[in-house]
């Protein structure tokens, strides 16, 4: 989805999307963290904020809603989402040299008021055998239909 509409301005939308993500930047360094990436964009997803917490890498996902009528900025989270979320942070992790501690936060601004879940979800083991071994499975099934 394109963060703007085909006449090229922000929609309200947007603009309360940005000025979230905004107060929760401000409220997270003011709680030592140090934000290092806005709106990582991969073609798989993306994260609203990279931080550093200590040696730990914060990938955090940026919630608010003006109504708990549908459920708050936290169980807005599906499973869709989290995908989503954890296969840009993949992409964000292939760009380092080594791979830091990593944990996944949740920031909510339900009624304006922030609320910081600390590892709110964890990546899920995503089993993907190497090409080497793709490779060689391939050759085992081959030889054995030869």
């Amino acid at each position: 989805m394109s963060s703007r509409v085909a006449t090229g301005r922000v929609t309200a939308a947007q603009a309360t999307g940005a000025a979230a993500e905004d107060a929760a930047a401000r409220f997270l360094e003011q709680r030592g963290l140090e934000i290092v990436a806005r709106n990582y964009r991969t073609r798989l997803g993306e994260i609203d904020l990279v931080a550093r917490d200590g040696a730990t890498l914060v990938f955090v996902e940026v919630r608010m809603r003006s109504s708990d009528r549908f459920g708050g900025g936290a169980e807005s989270i599906g499973w869709r989402k989290r995908s989503r979320v954890e296969a840009a942070a993949r992409q964000y992790l292939a760009r380092l040299r080594r791979e830091p501690a990593c944990r996944f936060d949740v920031v909510t601004l339900d009624g304006g008021i922030p609320v910081w879940l600390k590892g709110a979800f964890e990546a899920r083991e995503v089993e993907s055998p190497s090409y080497a071994s793709q490779w060689h499975l391939t050759q085992m099934n081959a030889d054995e239909h030869r």
